[in-house]
């Protein structure tokens, strides 16, 4: 396993509503102080989306993620940003005709999906891979417009994270790896616990662990109340791993998480005490090939 663990917190994400928690960050102020608050705590890197300051839904403005990462960088400019891709890519067909888009679907050109990322340049960016069913909807990530997201991040100088959904997530990438249009090994997630995706067990990890190239460096986390036992099983498996509001709300059963560092300070402890070390900003950029920040 690696020498240190790097620990991601996804501090809002774009399914978790104020109405499940009122701790959950919207405005950018608030995002980049629980962006802040969990670094303190123990988070080498952050995973960033937005929200409408007034509804609190998810945003893909570009101006709403610059104030974030503006203040993140102001306040730690060591800190790792990763900033999502994945809105944009949720379709939801009308009951009259399933070829036009019913409210509620975000679908939108490849190039709309990545446009903060072009402007911004971020240390990392997510990159979905997954064509599936989520919950009662479809997300679309065609092979096509996956190679003009990632060429638009390369272009940027912005390091893809690989976020896995399902086994064939796995050998789509590789197949881009193959042609080019990806750099390997590759940095991966494996995303466990949305339904009609990877399930969130030991057979699970260990499967998708073993269709990964030679050297990837890979994280893996549950959503809901696999979250700290993923932890755990990342840890002894050899990954990194990742806690967060967009993942789960709760420290303990009917215990409301307060905020996103006391998720962080709970892995934190799982790892220390499974005989692990995190890494901080700067030991994660030389483990993930990224320029250091003064």
């Amino acid at each position: 396993m690696a020498s240190k663990t790097l620990l991601t917190c996804a501090v809002t994400g774009n399914i978790t509503t104020p109405d499940q928690t009122p701790h959950l960050p919207i405005t950018p102020t608030q995002i980049a102080n629980e962006c802040l608050a969990a670094a303190e705590a123990g988070a080498a890197a952050v995973h960033i989306h937005v929200r409408d300051p007034q509804s609190g839904k998810p945003s893909m403005e570009v101006e709403l993620y610059r104030e974030v990462m503006d203040q993140v960088r102001r306040g730690n400019p060591e800190l790792i940003i990763n900033l999502t891709t994945g809105p944009g890519g949720r379709f939801i067909p009308s009951h009259d005709d399933p070829r036009v888009a019913a409210p509620g679907s975000t679908l939108v050109q490849p190039e709309k999906r990545v446009e903060h990322v072009r402007v911004l340049r971020p240390d990392i960016c997510s990159l979905d891979l997954n064509t599936m069913n989520s919950g009662p909807d479809v997300v679309i990530n065609t092979p096509r417009n996956v190679r003009i997201m990632a060429k638009i991040m390369r272009e940027a100088g912005v390091k893809p994270e690989l976020e896995i959904f399902d086994s064939g997530d796995i050998h789509l990438a590789r197949d881009l790896i193959a042609d080019g249009t990806l750099d390997g090994p590759g940095m991966w997630t494996f995303v466990t616990g949305v339904k009609y995706g990877f399930s969130s067990s030991p057979e699970t990890l260990m499967y998708a662990r073993s269709l990964l190239p030679a050297g990837a460096i890979w994280s893996a986390f549950g959503i809901g109340r696999f979250e700290f036992p993923y932890v755990a099983l990342a840890y002894l498996n050899g990954g990194h791993v990742r806690v967060g509001m967009e993942d789960n709300i709760y420290l303990e059963k009917g215990v409301l998480a307060k905020s996103n560092a006391e998720l962080v300070l709970k892995a934190k402890r799982i790892v220390q005490d499974l005989g692990g070390e995190l890494a901080n900003p700067r030991e994660a950029r030389a483990m993930l090939n990224l320029p250091a920040r003064a």
